[in-house]
Formats: C-alpha cells, sequence, structure tokens
C-alpha cells in the first residue's frame, strides 16, 4: 500500500513548474551561474602563445588533452582563467572528509553542529588555495618548459598562478551560491556543464573521423552502442537498494500504548558515489599532466613512470582497479556510512535488526552486510571505468570517453532531477494546505462556537 506522499509524487505533473515561482526562480538562478561559468571558460590567462597552444592541445586530444579538456569544460585546452577547474576544491573537500575521520580534534568539530560545519569548510576552503597554488604553478612552469609562454619569467609564473587560482576560487563561490540559492550540488552540477559542453565537440571529431576512414563504422556503432548500455547500467546500479529490516517495539507514552513498527534501512549499492573514481583518476593523471605540458623535458625518472602508468598500460589499469576498491572500502565506511554510528542511532531509537541485538552486535552485522554490498559496488565502479579505458586504447577511439565522465552526468542528472521532483512536491503540499486552512475559515464563518458561561 503506497503512502500519500508517494501517491502525491506518482501523479506529479511537471506542468506544475509554472506555478511554482521560488523554483522557478532557482532554476533561473542556476542557469545563470552556469552560463556565466561558461562565459569564463573563453577569457585566456595572459602571455601565453595561443598559436601554438592551439597546435599543441591538437596534438594531445586524443590523450590526456582530451581527458583534461573534457574535466575543465574545454578551459585548459584554451587555457581560460578556469583551466584548474573547480577539481582543486572537490581534492581538498574528499581530504578534510578523511582527515575528519581520523583526527580526533576535527571529528568533534563535525559533532558541534552548525558552528562545526562552518569551521571545517573553512578548512576545505585553506586546503583549496593550497592545492590551487601548487597545481597553478606547476601548470606555469610546465608552460614554460614546453615553450607556449611569450614571456616566459618570473612576472609570467606569478601573473599565471594569480589567474589560475582565482580562477578556482571563483567557481568555488559560485558552487556555493548555486546550491545555497539555486537548484542542485552547485560543485557537481559545475563538472557536469563542463563535460556536457565539450561533449558534443568531441563527438563531431569523432564522427569527423568515421568519415575520413580512420576509424571503421563498426567502432562507431559499437561506441554509440556502448555509450547507451553504459549509461542504462549506471542508471540502474545507482538506483539499486539492500533494504535492511529494522523493528520498533511496542511503547507507552502515558497512558496510551503505541504498537511497534517496522520500517527499511535504505542502504545503495554504491554508498560512495563518483568520489572514488574522481579521487583516483586526479592521483593517476598527475604525472601525465606535468609531462603533458613539459614536452620533451621530462626526466629518466618520469619517462619511466609514464612508460608504466601510462594510460591504457596494464599497471595503469591495476593501479586504478586497486585505488577504485581502495577508495570504494575506505570512503564507505569513514564517510559514506559509518556504521558504529547507525548501529548507535537504531539503539538510541529503540530500534532493532530482527533476530540481532542492539549495540555490538548489530554494528557487526552492518559491517559483515556493507562488506558484502561494497564487493558489488566496487567492480560495478572499476567495471564503469576501466572499459573506456581499454576500448580507447584498443582501438584508438578519437575523443576521450571516460567511466568518470558517464557517472558524474548521469548521478548529477538523477540528482537535479530528484531536487526538482521535491521541490514541486513540498509545493503541492503548501497548495493543499492553504486550500485545507481557507474551506476551515469559511466553516468557522458559518458557525459560531458557543460562548462560555
Amino acid at each position: 500500500m503506497a503512502s500519500a506522499a508517494e501517491q502525491m509524487a506518482a501523479n506529479l505533473s511537471w506542468g506544475a513548474l509554472g506555478k511554482a515561482t521560488d523554483l522557478r526562480q532557482r532554476i533561473l538562478f542556476t542557469l545563470g551561474l552556469l552560463v556565466i561559468y561558461r562565459l569564463g571558460t573563453w577569457i585566456p590567462v595572459p602571455g601565453i602563445d595561443h598559436v601554438a597552444l592551439t597546435q599543441f592541445m591538437d596534438k594531445a586530444a586524443t590523450g590526456i588533452g582530451g581527458i583534461l579538456s573534457m574535466f575543465t569544460g574545454g578551459a585548459i585546452r584554451r587555457m581560460g582563467i578556469f583551466a584548474l577547474g573547480i577539481m582543486p576544491y572537490i581534492s581538498a573537500s574528499i581530504i578534510v572528509q578523511l582527515l575528519t575521520t581520523m583526527v580526533p580534534q576535527l571529528e568533534s568539530l563535525k559533532k558541534e553542529g552548525e558552528q562545526g560545519r562552518k569551521k571545517i569548510n573553512q578548512y576545505t576552503r585553506y586546503g583549496t588555495v593550497g592545492l590551487a597554488l601548487f597545481q597553478g604553478w606547476g601548470i606555469a612552469r610546465s608552460i614554460e618548459l614546453g615553450k607556449l609562454a611569450t614571456t616566459p619569467g618570473l612576472n609570467f609564473e606569478i601573473a599565471c598562478v594569480i589567474t589560475l587560482v582565482g580562477g578556482t576560487l571563483f567557481l568555488m563561490w559560485l558552487g556555493e551560491q548555486i546550491t545555497a540559492r539555486g537548484i542542485g550540488n552547485g560543485v557537481s552540477l559545475i563538472i557536469f556543464v563542463g563535460i556536457i559542453a565539450e561533449s558534443p565537440a568531441a563527438a563531431a571529431r569523432f564522427l569527423s573521423q568515421g568519415r575520413e576512414g580512420v576509424v571503421s563504422p563498426a567502432i562507431i556503432v559499437g561506441v554509440i552502442l556502448m555509450v547507451i548500455a553504459t549509461i542504462a547500467f549506471v542508471v540502474f546500479m545507482e538506483r539499486a537498494l539492500r533494504k535492511i529490516h529494522i523493528q520498533y517495539p511496542r511503547r507507552q507514552v502515558g497512558m496510551k500504548v503505541y504498537d511497534g513498527g517496522s520500517s527499511h534501512l535504505p542502504v545503495k549499492v554504491n554508498p560512495s558515489g563518483v568520489i572514488p573514481a574522481i579521487f583516483a583518476s586526479s592521483l593517476l593523471l598527475l604525472p601525465t599532466t606535468i609531462s603533458t605540458f613539459s614536452g620533451n623535458q621530462t626526466g629518466p625518472v618520469m619517462s619511466t613512470i609514464l612508460a608504466y602508468f601510462g594510460p591504457g598500460q596494464p599497471l595503469y589499469l591495476a593501479f586504478f582497479t586497486f585505488m577504485i576498491v581502495f577508495f570504494t572500502f575506505f570512503y564507505t565506511h569513514n564517510v559514506a556510512f559509518k556504521v558504529d554510528e547507525v548501529a548507535d542511532n537504531l539503539k538510541n531509537q529503540n530500534g532493532f535488526v530482527p533476530g540481532i541485538r542492539p549495540g555490538k552486535k548489530t554494528e557487526e552485522y552492518l559491517s559483515y552486510v556493507m562488506d558484502r554490498i561494497l564487493v558489488i559496488g566496487a567492480g560495478y565502479l572499476a567495471f564503469v571505468c576501466l572499459l573506456p579505458e581499454i576500448l580507447r586504447h584498443e582501438f584508438a577511439i578519437p575523443f576521450y570517453f571516460g567511466g568518470t565522465s558517464v557517472l558524474i552526468v548521469v548521478s548529477v542528472a538523477m540528482d537535479t532531477v530528484n531536487q526538482i521532483q521535491s521541490h514541486l512536491l513540498a509545493h503541492q503540499y503548501e497548495g493543499l494546505i492553504e486550500r485545507s486552512q481557507l474551506r476551515g475559515k469559511k466553516r468557522g464563518t458559518a458557525r459560531k462556537a458557543p460562548t462560555r458561561r
């Protein structure tokens, strides 16, 4: 038997969007800030030879250049002010979240409520500045080594670092504004728009290779079918749940006795989302990114690393798989789903798993269930991320189609649609409450209550 909320959600009409003025304003605000982001990707960093940069990025478009261009919305291909993208902020957020579970001081801050959350966000911003400074200086030095700067020197390095760091901080502010006053998660939407904006151009280059005979029609059809099948598989796995039955005993409040109820604790097959894939990709792309801009200036150590850990190499794939599996288990147990906290909350609410004692036994049972679920979740993430890498390396697909980008696009799209539906559902509830209040007022005016003597 579906609840009233589920019935309303099932009968929800998108035509109600025109009546929900607050939601419409949020959507327009979000679109406006995303347009500003797209315009910023076309503003170039000063002091760069853009003719040489274009020639260089065209040669690197099938490799690491295509990967970085996809995640930064084309900003790094044009070396715009948003060339670093929002990745330093994401990396800093993940690092701070992991440190929160290991450092007692940060863990106590997390339990302090709103004030603790503000303090942790402040530490995240400091970490973003530090990572952006390091990456900005690395890009500035790499541009000089690649002979892409018009006037190399200290002044160029300072100007480049300030511009790139300022662009990342501005994107961080945009993401926070979208989250607070718009619709959806701002940081995720920025990455989503960057990937979507570059996809048509990448697909056009891929199809042009087919017209020129570089890529066979069979590979083109196979890639299209693989994209459709991967998206469908990701949607299915992201919506997959393992429901743990929870029982609540009968309780007495005053003179009333309430019957015990039951519910379900939903556990996603992939509780960590795209974070393991993003973190693993960031670590593996670091040496390749440096070597891409430094040209032939790489030393013997870097050359050896690239020979064994380049995209598509067996060690690269093995290390990528290991990192995804490791971060899936580590992030889920320490951040996304902490079994000790869940067991304590159930015990405090007098809830229990049938056949399992509350407390330590419940914690052990939840840990056992989560480990079994994460085997499927980690395998799913590794499969989605590695399959495009293998096919791209084997069949020389001339644009980057990665499982990480598909995961981000599908997850962000589903999350944004769910938030829009939640706002529409809340607006529908408000309309019902207003109509019930109006009916109550009309009934009250028709019949007066008797006066008390």
